[in-house]
């Protein structure tokens, strides 16, 4: 692209700007750029300058603007600056002395031609033509609504004088955006050279159809407000992007006002005061009032601006330049390539605008064509700003996530305009606000009470796996001490003999379920049989654990009729930091634990899931496995879509115990065979004879969708087994 990083605004635009910043307290310059551009093409476009090029003919100088930012910018403040304070000398010197002048001159030059045509008196064609001119009413010099009809009659007006523009300019556009429909689609035709065709109404003895005149009357427009109004995400969005893809994408100038960028964010109140007070502003002001009152002398009316090779060339160039970047963008962004292809003619316009300004003749490439890129390129971004607004579905997820009550479908629909009545537009809405929310580690909870759905949103923190939420104590329920240490040190707390400890804080270090503070950033479980310890260990490894060996672990039990000693099983505490800090009641907590423990390929004490459960630290052996993913809790949290699934996952294999659900789960995504002997030799490690694993096996394998042969199952997964049991 053209090189734009040592090119400067326009002085008109930087100063102005400048000058508004201060007064508004902004620091942000797009939103009043785009303002500035506008009243610099409404008064060209008002004297009817014209861009003379070669490839393209006469082009009017006429700018659209479309400027966005959140209430209490300054937006209407600055553009009564500019109205009340810059543009007062222009416009009272254009209405009182130049349209006057120019208007009679021009229904002379009407008289004239039609007398010479007809064969009358001019001064009875002068006459008809000034009460035609006059029946049309007063100039308004800016409008803010009205209707295609009303324009129609205010066009034909200006044809009658020769002289002045169509200044449309809305204040609160997404308020007013729907009302104003009929009106910016007569607009969107008026654009480029300021024609329209003309309605075919019957023609009466009390309305005649008067004679129609060709010409041009440029049409400039401002729309200004909040983008919240206007992104509402219902009908007013949708009919703002309808117009961007009918035509005003390619048509209009952009500014996005960023409300971090107010002064206060980054200036002291003494820095603010003296830019609201600095001498420079009046001086500002006084300068450029004075130049725009210049700029309405009758002299400068029919202002004609040449365009010389080298700025044709550079125009040609910057134009090649964004439609080749258009072409290289995907089919479906369809906004974005029209508007990206078409900026050349908003920059040659502009730049128009900027020579008028200057008295210039001609359109020179350093003061005004490259300038005039420079603010059109700026637009652009502001554009993709507007197109990377939030989703209805988004807002809809941070709502029910801020909020901080439950809500019903009643309550969503009078809270938030872009919420729809039908239930199946709702149902899709929900499902995309929790599946952003999912990514943006946003939950929302479903719940029935008296058949009236019920949502809750709550915002997640990720685990940090340093600050693990741990409380601990010497006695068994009171005294407890809260603190957060890293997930690799926890064996300085589990090893200390004589301590107990918990997942939770409590209130006054007082254990008791009544007492629990809710937050937690990690699970703990009790394993007393059916799994030992190393199969724990190897079956786990996908996720970061610790495991450390409890009082009874491999307790001497007596002996057998032999005389061998029996040594009981192994028994340890499973400790999985959870990816995020959950805060669950207790009714939440224990079902959130009885899904873990369903999940979980082994037999676990069930008195994990009471959210004050506490656990005895023991001297004995710790392992750490720190390479593993961290476990994702939340297809275990209540009353989730996430839940919901896992769900119906477990419903699928109801009819297994916990370790073979958690095989087949991993089954059906690949690897048969592999996971399969993993099977095995865990029954292997649980204690079975070769017998019962073949016969375990082969009895797993029928409850598969797509088991594995027999054969496959006695001469690969039985081999591997049987060498296991030689190497016992």
């Amino acid at each position: 692209m053209t090189d734009l990083s040592t090119v400067q605004h326009h002085p008109a635009i930087s100063e102005i700007v400048e000058m508004l910043c201060n007064k508004t307290q902004n620091t942000d310059k797009g939103f009043f750029q785009v303002e500035v551009a506008y009243f610099l093409g409404k008064m060209a476009a008002s004297q009817r300058a014209t861009i003379l090029t070669k490839d393209r003919g006469a082009i009017p100088v006429n700018i659209y603007a479309l400027a966005l930012a959140t209430s209490g910018f300054g937006k209407g403040h600055s553009v009564n600056v500019v109205e009340n304070e810059l543009m007062r000398p222009f416009k009272k010197r254009f209405m009182e002395d130049t349209f006057p002048l120019i208007a009679e001159q021009n229904l002379w030059a009407i008289a004239n031609g039609r007398a010479a045509r007809n064969g009358t008196d001019p001064q009875e064609e002068f006459e008809k033509a000034e009460k035609e001119f006059k029946s049309a009413g007063a100039y308004p010099f800016t409008f803010d609504s009205g209707t295609p009809p009303a324009v129609k009659q205010l066009r034909h007006k200006l044809l009658l004088s020769s002289c002045g523009s169509i200044n449309l300019q809305i204040d609160e556009i997404g308020s007013n955006l729907i009302g104003s429909t009929d009106v910016l689609t007569l607009f969107l035709e008026l654009y480029d050279q300021g024609i329209v065709k003309q309605k075919l109404v019957k023609n009466t003895a009390d309305n005649q159809r008067g004679e129609e005149l060709d010409g041009k009357t440029p049409t400039n427009m401002l729309l200004f407000g909040t983008p919240s109004k206007l992104l509402d995400g219902g009908q007013t969005e949708d009919q703002f992007y309808s117009f961007l893809d009918t035509g005003y994408a390619r048509r209009c100038i952009f500014g996005w006002g960023q409300q971090d960028k107010k002064a206060f964010n980054s200036l002291t109140p003494e820095e603010i005061y003296r830019r609201l007070t600095e001498p420079a502003n009046n001086a500002s002001s006084n300068k450029w009032a004075a130049q725009f009152h210049k700029l309405a002398d009758p002299a400068m009316f029919d202002w004609k601006m040449t365009v010389d090779d080298e700025v044709g060339i550079a125009l040609l160039t910057y134009k090649i330049e964004c439609e080749r970047l258009a072409d290289s963008m995907p089919e479906h962004d369809e906004i974005k390539k029209a508007e990206l292809s078409h900026r050349y003619f908003k920059a040659l316009k502009l730049a128009g605008a900027f020579a008028f300004c200057d008295e210039s003749t001609e359109i020179e490439l350093d003061s005004h064509l490259l300038p005039a890129i420079k603010l059109v390129e700026e637009s652009g971004t502001a554009f993709q700003a507007i197109l990377a607004r939030e989703k209805a579905y988004v807002k809809l997820a941070r709502f029910i996530a801020d909020v901080g009550t439950e809500q019903t479908h009643a309550d969503l629909h009078e809270a938030l305009p872009f919420y729809k009545a039908g239930n199946a537009a709702r149902q899709e809405m929900m499902t995309m606000a929790t599946a952003w929310g999912y990514k943006k580690h946003i939950i929302i909870k479903k719940s029935f009470v008296d058949g009236i759905e019920f949502f809750k949103g709550e915002k997640l923190k990720e685990t940090n796996i340093d600050e693990m939420i741990v409380s601990y104590s010497d006695h068994w329920a009171y005294n407890y001490q809260s603190e957060v240490v890293p997930f690799d040190q926890l064996h300085e707390m589990t090893q200390a003999s004589g301590y107990h400890w918990t997942n939770h804080a409590f209130k006054a270090g007082h254990r008791a379920e009544e007492n629990v503070l809710a937050g937690f950033n990690m699970i703990v479980i009790d394993v007393d049989e059916g799994i030992s310890l190393a199969t724990c260990h190897e079956i786990m490894k996908e996720h970061r654990f610790m495991t450390y060996t409890t009082k009874r672990h491999q307790q001497f039990e007596g002996m057998d009729e032999g005389g061998n000693d029996i040594v009981g099983a192994d028994r340890f505490r499973l400790i999985l930091p959870i990816n995020y800090h959950l805060e669950l009641d207790s009714d939440e907590y224990k079902e959130f634990m009885n899904n873990v423990m369903a999940w979980l390929p082994f037999k676990t004490d069930e008195s994990a899931n009471q959210r004050a459960k506490k656990w005895e630290c023991y001297d004995g052996d710790y392992h750490y496995n720190l390479e593993g993913e961290i476990l994702d809790a939340l297809p275990f949290i209540p009353k989730t879509s996430k839940n919901e699934g896992f769900k119906k996952e477990m419903q699928a294999v109801q009819n297994m115990d916990n370790l073979e659900r958690w095989f087949a789960q991993r089954i059906a995504s690949g690897n048969r065979n592999n996971q399969m002997i993993k099977y095995a030799l865990a029954l292997v490690d649980g204690g079975m004879s070769l017998i019962e694993v073949q016969k375990q096996v082969h009895a797993f394998n029928k409850k598969l969708n797509t088991p594995l042969t027999e054969d496959e199952i006695d001469t690969t997964i039985m081999v591997t087994v049987g060498k296991r049991f030689e190497r016992k």
